[in-house]
């Protein structure tokens, strides 16, 4: 789930590149329009968790709560780690490339 989030923010803001857009908004439009997949893909598995949990017994409840507990720090180091580190990169100027992304542009 974790590779996940970071693959869907990124093909979020190769696709806002090719619109022609900075990379600063780029970015900000990318983890914004990724944020409702990553939240609803984490939820529907926490919730498997929860129902994991109140219906299992022994090692299914410690699996169910390792579980819960990857999925939160997963969705946080996604939507605000990440972010966090993208945003200082391009203000060091360490992103600021298009091909830096992958993108060119015709």
């Amino acid at each position: 789930m974790a590779v996940d989030a970071n693959v869907l923010i990124y093909a979020r803001i190769r696709e806002e590149l090719a619109k022609g857009i900075s990379i600063k908004s780029a970015v900000e439009k990318g983890f914004q329009e990724a944020m409702s997949s990553i939240v609803d893909s984490n939820v529907t598995t926490i919730i498997a968790g929860l129902v994991l949990y109140f219906l299992g017994s022994g090692s299914v409840k410690g699996f169910a709560i390792t579980l819960v507990i990857g999925i939160l720090v997963s969705m946080f180091t996604a939507l605000i780690v990440t972010k966090f580190i993208m945003r200082l990169a391009i203000n060091a100027g360490l992103l600021n490339k298009l091909s830096h992304f992958r993108v060119k542009r015709g």
